[in-house]
Protein backbone atom coordinates (compact mmCIF):
# COMPACT_ATOMS: atom_id res chain seq x y z
CA UNK A 1 0.00 0.00 0.00
CA UNK A 2 1.00 3.48 -1.05
CA UNK A 3 1.66 5.63 1.89
CA UNK A 4 1.26 8.76 -0.44
CA UNK A 5 -2.24 9.20 -2.72
CA UNK A 6 -1.02 9.11 -6.40
CA UNK A 7 -1.70 11.84 -8.84
CA UNK A 8 -3.01 8.54 -11.47
CA UNK A 9 -4.05 5.52 -10.93
CA UNK A 10 -4.09 3.35 -14.13
CA UNK A 11 -7.03 0.73 -13.96
CA UNK A 12 -6.75 -2.14 -16.14
CA UNK A 13 -9.54 -4.88 -16.15
CA UNK A 14 -8.55 -8.99 -16.92
CA UNK A 15 -9.80 -11.70 -17.36
CA UNK A 16 -7.33 -14.89 -18.32
CA UNK A 17 -4.94 -12.61 -20.07
CA UNK A 18 -2.11 -14.44 -18.87
CA UNK A 19 -0.54 -14.44 -22.00
CA UNK A 20 -0.63 -10.27 -22.11
CA UNK A 21 -0.92 -8.74 -19.17
CA UNK A 22 2.47 -8.76 -18.20
CA UNK A 23 4.34 -7.15 -21.38
CA UNK A 24 1.09 -4.43 -20.73
CA UNK A 25 2.47 -3.88 -17.18
CA UNK A 26 6.06 -3.50 -18.09
CA UNK A 27 4.86 -0.89 -20.64
CA UNK A 28 2.60 0.98 -17.93
CA UNK A 29 5.65 0.82 -15.49
CA UNK A 30 7.81 3.01 -17.77
CA UNK A 31 5.35 5.67 -17.85
CA UNK A 32 5.61 7.21 -14.56
CA UNK A 33 6.87 5.59 -11.44
CA UNK A 34 4.73 7.58 -9.25
CA UNK A 35 1.68 6.49 -10.95
CA UNK A 36 -0.59 3.51 -9.12
CA UNK A 37 -1.07 0.47 -11.59
CA UNK A 38 -4.24 -1.39 -10.49
CA UNK A 39 -4.66 -4.69 -12.10
CA UNK A 40 -8.45 -6.34 -11.57
CA UNK A 41 -8.16 -10.09 -12.02
CA UNK A 42 -12.02 -10.79 -12.78
CA UNK A 43 -12.30 -14.23 -11.60
CA UNK A 44 -9.45 -15.42 -14.02
CA UNK A 45 -8.96 -18.99 -14.23
CA UNK A 46 -5.37 -19.06 -15.43
CA UNK A 47 -2.28 -17.04 -13.72
CA UNK A 48 -3.48 -13.86 -15.13
CA UNK A 49 -2.74 -12.58 -11.56
CA UNK A 50 0.45 -14.49 -10.43
CA UNK A 51 2.05 -12.65 -13.75
CA UNK A 52 0.84 -9.36 -12.53
CA UNK A 53 2.07 -9.85 -8.78
CA UNK A 54 5.18 -10.76 -9.75
CA UNK A 55 5.64 -7.72 -11.48
CA UNK A 56 5.01 -5.93 -8.19
CA UNK A 57 1.68 -3.82 -9.16
CA UNK A 58 -1.15 -3.73 -7.09
CA UNK A 59 -3.56 -6.71 -7.98
CA UNK A 60 -7.19 -6.50 -7.10
CA UNK A 61 -9.14 -9.93 -7.49
CA UNK A 62 -12.78 -10.96 -7.90
CA UNK A 63 -14.20 -14.42 -6.40
CA UNK A 64 -15.71 -15.19 -10.03
CA UNK A 65 -15.90 -13.44 -12.92
CA UNK A 66 -18.38 -10.22 -12.76
CA UNK A 67 -17.77 -8.25 -15.97
CA UNK A 68 -15.78 -5.41 -17.20
CA UNK A 69 -17.57 -3.00 -15.69
CA UNK A 70 -17.96 -4.52 -12.54
CA UNK A 71 -13.97 -4.61 -12.88
CA UNK A 72 -13.09 -0.82 -13.33
CA UNK A 73 -15.57 -0.09 -10.84
CA UNK A 74 -13.68 -2.58 -8.61
CA UNK A 75 -10.36 -0.50 -9.32
CA UNK A 76 -11.47 2.82 -9.13
CA UNK A 77 -12.53 2.25 -6.17
CA UNK A 78 -9.60 0.67 -4.44
CA UNK A 79 -7.56 3.52 -5.48
CA UNK A 80 -7.84 7.07 -3.97
CA UNK A 81 -5.67 8.84 -7.09
CA UNK A 82 -7.43 12.29 -8.27
CA UNK A 83 -7.35 11.21 -12.30
CA UNK A 84 -8.09 7.90 -13.18
CA UNK A 85 -6.47 5.97 -16.68
CA UNK A 86 -8.08 2.69 -18.06
CA UNK A 87 -7.15 0.59 -20.34
CA UNK A 88 -7.05 -2.97 -21.41
CA UNK A 89 -4.82 -6.11 -21.11
CA UNK A 90 -4.57 -7.64 -24.27
CA UNK A 91 -2.06 -5.27 -25.46
CA UNK A 92 -4.61 -3.36 -28.41
CA UNK A 93 -3.89 0.10 -27.07
CA UNK A 94 -1.39 2.24 -27.38
CA UNK A 95 -0.38 3.13 -24.40
CA UNK A 96 2.78 5.41 -24.59
CA UNK A 97 -0.26 7.82 -25.39
CA UNK A 98 -1.60 7.88 -21.70
CA UNK A 99 0.87 11.09 -20.27
CA UNK A 100 -1.23 12.66 -23.49
CA UNK A 101 -4.40 11.57 -21.86
CA UNK A 102 -3.71 12.71 -18.16
CA UNK A 103 -2.53 16.01 -19.33
CA UNK A 104 -5.79 16.65 -21.29
CA UNK A 105 -7.37 16.73 -18.15
CA UNK A 106 -6.43 19.84 -16.84
CA UNK A 107 -9.01 21.33 -19.53
CA UNK A 108 -11.30 18.52 -19.47
CA UNK A 109 -13.57 16.33 -17.40
CA UNK A 110 -12.39 13.26 -19.84
CA UNK A 111 -10.20 12.80 -22.87
CA UNK A 112 -10.63 9.54 -24.65
CA UNK A 113 -8.54 7.48 -26.84
CA UNK A 114 -10.44 7.64 -29.92
CA UNK A 115 -9.41 4.86 -32.15
CA UNK A 116 -9.63 6.89 -35.45
CA UNK A 117 -6.10 6.97 -36.28
CA UNK A 118 -4.09 5.56 -39.14
CA UNK A 119 -3.61 2.28 -37.84
CA UNK A 120 -6.50 1.13 -36.92
CA UNK A 121 -7.50 -3.27 -36.38
CA UNK A 122 -11.23 -2.97 -36.11
CA UNK A 123 -12.63 -6.02 -37.70
CA UNK A 124 -14.59 -5.32 -40.52
CA UNK A 125 -17.65 -7.49 -39.51
CA UNK A 126 -17.94 -4.69 -36.25
CA UNK A 127 -17.64 -1.86 -37.91
CA UNK A 128 -21.40 -1.57 -39.23
CA UNK A 129 -22.94 -2.39 -35.96
CA UNK A 130 -20.42 0.27 -34.70
CA UNK A 131 -21.30 2.82 -37.21
CA UNK A 132 -24.96 2.33 -36.28
CA UNK A 133 -24.61 2.63 -32.05
CA UNK A 134 -22.45 5.96 -32.50
CA UNK A 135 -24.92 7.70 -35.35
CA UNK A 136 -27.71 6.72 -32.62
CA UNK A 137 -25.71 7.66 -29.84
CA UNK A 138 -24.93 11.09 -31.85
CA UNK A 139 -28.52 11.86 -32.42
CA UNK A 140 -29.38 11.18 -28.94
CA UNK A 141 -26.70 13.29 -27.12
CA UNK A 142 -26.93 16.23 -29.61
CA UNK A 143 -22.92 15.66 -30.15
CA UNK A 144 -20.56 14.24 -32.55
CA UNK A 145 -18.94 11.19 -30.94
CA UNK A 146 -16.04 9.45 -32.88
CA UNK A 147 -15.78 6.98 -30.66
CA UNK A 148 -17.98 5.70 -28.13
CA UNK A 149 -16.58 3.08 -26.47
CA UNK A 150 -13.06 3.21 -26.46
CA UNK A 151 -11.49 1.36 -23.88
CA UNK A 152 -8.67 3.62 -23.17
CA UNK A 153 -9.54 7.07 -21.24
CA UNK A 154 -8.76 9.35 -18.31
CA UNK A 155 -11.27 11.14 -16.28
CA UNK A 156 -11.33 12.71 -13.06
CA UNK A 157 -12.30 10.46 -10.40
CA UNK A 158 -15.62 12.32 -8.56
CA UNK A 159 -16.56 12.64 -12.05
CA UNK A 160 -17.13 9.14 -12.66
CA UNK A 161 -18.07 8.19 -9.19
CA UNK A 162 -21.15 10.60 -9.41
CA UNK A 163 -22.20 8.14 -11.80
CA UNK A 164 -21.56 4.67 -10.52
CA UNK A 165 -25.01 3.67 -9.91
CA UNK A 166 -26.47 3.81 -13.57
CA UNK A 167 -22.76 2.20 -14.56
CA UNK A 168 -23.06 -1.65 -15.88
CA UNK A 169 -21.33 -4.28 -15.26
CA UNK A 170 -20.62 -5.29 -18.67
CA UNK A 171 -18.88 -4.43 -21.87
CA UNK A 172 -21.27 -1.21 -22.13
CA UNK A 173 -19.50 0.55 -18.82
CA UNK A 174 -17.83 2.90 -21.39
CA UNK A 175 -20.87 3.59 -23.42
CA UNK A 176 -22.67 4.64 -20.59
CA UNK A 177 -19.85 6.29 -18.90
CA UNK A 178 -19.40 8.39 -22.63
CA UNK A 179 -23.18 9.31 -22.78
CA UNK A 180 -23.49 10.35 -19.11
CA UNK A 181 -20.49 12.93 -19.51
CA UNK A 182 -22.08 14.38 -22.69
CA UNK A 183 -25.63 14.71 -21.77
CA UNK A 184 -24.45 16.25 -18.43
CA UNK A 185 -22.73 18.81 -20.25
CA UNK A 186 -18.83 17.58 -19.08
CA UNK A 187 -16.00 18.25 -21.56
CA UNK A 188 -14.77 15.46 -22.95
CA UNK A 189 -11.58 15.43 -25.78
CA UNK A 190 -11.30 12.92 -28.54
CA UNK A 191 -7.57 12.36 -29.26
CA UNK A 192 -6.65 10.21 -32.48
CA UNK A 193 -5.15 6.75 -31.54
CA UNK A 194 -4.29 3.65 -33.48
CA UNK A 195 -6.01 0.48 -32.16
CA UNK A 196 -3.79 -2.84 -32.57
CA UNK A 197 -4.94 -6.14 -33.44
CA UNK A 198 -5.45 -8.29 -30.56
CA UNK A 199 -3.55 -11.70 -29.44
CA UNK A 200 -6.15 -14.08 -28.66
CA UNK A 201 -9.94 -14.66 -28.83
CA UNK A 202 -11.89 -11.43 -28.51
CA UNK A 203 -14.27 -11.33 -25.62
CA UNK A 204 -16.93 -8.99 -26.81
CA UNK A 205 -20.49 -11.33 -28.29
CA UNK A 206 -21.10 -9.07 -31.65
CA UNK A 207 -25.00 -9.71 -31.57
CA UNK A 208 -25.47 -9.48 -27.93
CA UNK A 209 -23.64 -7.18 -27.19
CA UNK A 210 -24.84 -5.04 -29.93
CA UNK A 211 -28.61 -5.93 -28.56
CA UNK A 212 -27.55 -4.63 -25.09
CA UNK A 213 -25.32 -1.36 -26.23
CA UNK A 214 -28.60 -0.10 -28.39
CA UNK A 215 -30.45 -0.78 -25.29
CA UNK A 216 -27.88 0.99 -22.93
CA UNK A 217 -28.14 3.78 -25.17
CA UNK A 218 -31.98 4.44 -25.05
CA UNK A 219 -32.12 3.52 -21.33
CA UNK A 220 -29.61 6.70 -20.52
CA UNK A 221 -30.77 8.72 -22.72
CA UNK A 222 -34.07 8.26 -21.06
CA UNK A 223 -32.44 8.91 -17.76
CA UNK A 224 -31.18 11.90 -19.01
CA UNK A 225 -32.77 13.54 -21.94
CA UNK A 226 -36.64 11.49 -22.17
CA UNK A 227 -37.99 13.74 -24.86
CA UNK A 228 -35.65 13.29 -27.26
CA UNK A 229 -37.05 9.45 -27.05
CA UNK A 230 -40.81 10.20 -26.34
CA UNK A 231 -41.41 13.37 -28.71
CA UNK A 232 -39.95 11.70 -32.05
CA UNK A 233 -42.20 8.59 -30.78
CA UNK A 234 -45.30 10.99 -30.30
CA UNK A 235 -44.74 12.34 -33.81
CA UNK A 236 -44.51 9.11 -35.57
CA UNK A 237 -47.80 7.96 -34.10
CA UNK A 238 -49.40 11.62 -34.92
CA UNK A 239 -48.19 11.10 -38.55
CA UNK A 240 -49.73 7.55 -38.43
CA UNK A 241 -52.85 8.94 -37.40
CA UNK A 242 -53.15 11.45 -40.15
CA UNK A 243 -52.17 8.25 -42.54
CA UNK A 244 -55.28 6.12 -41.51
CA UNK A 245 -57.26 9.44 -41.65
CA UNK A 246 -56.74 10.02 -45.14
CA UNK A 247 -56.20 6.60 -46.43
CA UNK A 248 -59.37 5.44 -44.81
CA UNK A 249 -61.51 8.80 -46.33
CA UNK A 250 -59.72 8.08 -49.67
CA UNK A 251 -59.80 4.46 -50.22
CA UNK A 252 -62.45 2.74 -47.76
CA UNK A 253 -65.82 3.52 -47.48
CA UNK A 254 -66.02 4.97 -44.12
CA UNK A 255 -63.17 7.08 -42.28
CA UNK A 256 -61.77 4.63 -39.40
CA UNK A 257 -62.23 7.22 -37.24
CA UNK A 258 -61.52 4.74 -34.10
CA UNK A 259 -58.18 4.15 -35.46
CA UNK A 260 -57.42 7.46 -35.91
CA UNK A 261 -58.40 8.55 -32.51
CA UNK A 262 -56.40 6.11 -30.80
CA UNK A 263 -53.11 6.99 -32.69
CA UNK A 264 -53.95 10.78 -31.74
CA UNK A 265 -54.43 9.88 -27.84
CA UNK A 266 -51.30 7.46 -27.91
CA UNK A 267 -49.38 10.76 -29.38
CA UNK A 268 -51.01 13.02 -26.79
CA UNK A 269 -49.68 10.61 -24.31
CA UNK A 270 -46.35 9.97 -25.36
CA UNK A 271 -45.82 13.75 -25.21
CA UNK A 272 -46.98 13.76 -21.61
CA UNK A 273 -44.83 11.22 -20.75
CA UNK A 274 -42.17 12.54 -22.03
CA UNK A 275 -42.79 15.93 -20.14
CA UNK A 276 -43.64 14.39 -17.02
CA UNK A 277 -40.32 12.16 -17.09
CA UNK A 278 -38.24 15.47 -17.84
CA UNK A 279 -39.80 16.97 -15.08
CA UNK A 280 -39.20 14.32 -13.18
CA UNK A 281 -35.59 14.59 -14.15
CA UNK A 282 -34.75 17.82 -13.70
CA UNK A 283 -36.16 17.58 -10.11
CA UNK A 284 -33.87 15.14 -9.66
CA UNK A 285 -31.16 17.32 -10.20
CA UNK A 286 -29.48 14.62 -12.38
CA UNK A 287 -28.42 16.86 -15.36
CA UNK A 288 -27.30 19.65 -13.06
CA UNK A 289 -23.65 19.87 -12.68
CA UNK A 290 -23.14 18.96 -8.80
Amino acid sequence: MQSTKPAVAIVVPAYNEEGGIGPVIDELKRLDPSWEIVIVDDGSTDRTAAVAADRGVRVVRHRENRGYGASLKTGIRATQANSIVITDADGTYPNERIPELVRGLADNHMVVGSRTGKNVAIPWVRRPAKWALNALANYLSETRIPDLNSGLRAFRREDVVRFFDILPSGFSFTTTVTLAFHVNDRFVEYVPIDYHKREGRSKIRPIHDTLNFTALILRTTLYFRPLKIFLPLAGMLFLAGLAVLYLSWRYTPRVMDASVAILFVSAVQMVAIGLLADLIDKRAGRSAAP
